[in-house]
């Protein structure tokens, strides 16, 4: 069962590097009710971990990830 996620907000972050993916990734998100969903594409391999990292500490959680090559996909459901 692989059922498709609808974000309710998109950001593109591809061609910024740390800090924007993270910086902009917490505007967006701000601007999104909790348990609404924030899709994040990034192309900054520290994104990955970065993005992790602050969803965790945040209360926000990433209900998918994937990698396409060079390309980072987020699903992060809005926490607290």
């Amino acid at each position: 069962m692989n059922e498709e996620i609808i974000p309710d907000a998109t950001i593109d972050c591809v061609g910024f590097y740390c800090p924007m993916p993270i910086s902009m990734t917490k505007e967006k998100i701000d601007t999104i009710e909790k348990g609404q969903v924030l899709k994040v594409e990034a192309d900054d391999p520290a994104a990955e971990e970065d993005i992790k990292r602050w969803a965790k500490r945040t209360g926000h959680k990433i209900i998918k990830f994937s990698k396409e090559d060079s390309l980072l996909t987020f699903f992060i459901r809005k926490g607290t």
